[in-house]
């Protein structure tokens, strides 16, 4: 059975890992307050989910999401997750995560920031432009009209086509924004962040996307 580890314990982490379970894969999940303070989403989520910390969550995983607020970066393991895809769901509010210099002045990605810390794994970016509370509930079977599309970018091939996987599983279409440095169209502020659209017109609000 799959083991997903999930760094995140916030809206878009418990609502994951809830929809996770729902689709039999295994969840490790931890926060930065540690594993006694998840007893009630574990409990919630039942037999297929336990908490940890994060170093353990890390190990544990086939495969991870890391879904913390940017100023929490640094605090999350860089061991653990070599060689392993993980998902980035992470965005960048400077108000909340202190302003970021690099961000600020464009010359990185979010995703790019997750890929330096975590050297050795094979980011992608997921689920970011997306709310919480739509996740589990806007999904709809592959080929139907207007499905929504969510968008993800890679800079390696295996992940972004695990994340095409993973979002049809969920119910979402997917666009391939193309390698990580080109995933600033879908962050904060940029046309395609937090509305529906489907995939042609996700890939319209892509290209409208300004720097």
């Amino acid at each position: 059975m799959t083991t997903v580890g999930i760094i995140g314990a916030g809206h878009i982490g418990s609502t994951l890992a809830e929809g996770l379970v729902a689709r039999g894969y295994d969840v490790v999940i931890a926060n930065s307050r540690g594993p006694e303070t998840l007893a009630d989403l574990v409990t919630r989520l039942g037999d297929k989910a336990r908490a940890a910390t994060a170093a353990e969550a890390a190990d544990a995983a086939d495969w991870a999401i890391v879904t913390v607020p940017l100023k929490a970066l640094g605090d999350v393991p860089t061991e653990g997750f070599d060689g392993k895809i993980v998902l980035d769901t992470c965005n960048y509010y400077w108000e909340r995560d202190g302003h970021i210099p690099a961000l600020d002045e464009n010359t990185t990605t979010t995703s790019q920031l997750v890929a330096e810390h975590l050297h050795g794994a094979k980011v992608a970016k997921a689920f970011n432009h997306i709310t919480s509370t739509d996740i589990l509930v806007d999904g709809r079977p592959a080929g139907t009209e207007n499905r929504r599309a969510l968008a993800t970018a890679a800079d390696d091939a295996d992940a972004a086509a695990f994340v095409t996987a993973l979002y049809d599983e969920f119910g979402y279409d997917t666009v391939n924004i193309g390698p990580l440095a080109d995933s600033w169209r879908v962050e904060r502020d940029r046309p395609a962040y937090v509305v529906r659209q489907n995939a042609d017109e996700l890939r319209a609000n892509l290209a409208r996307a300004e720097r």
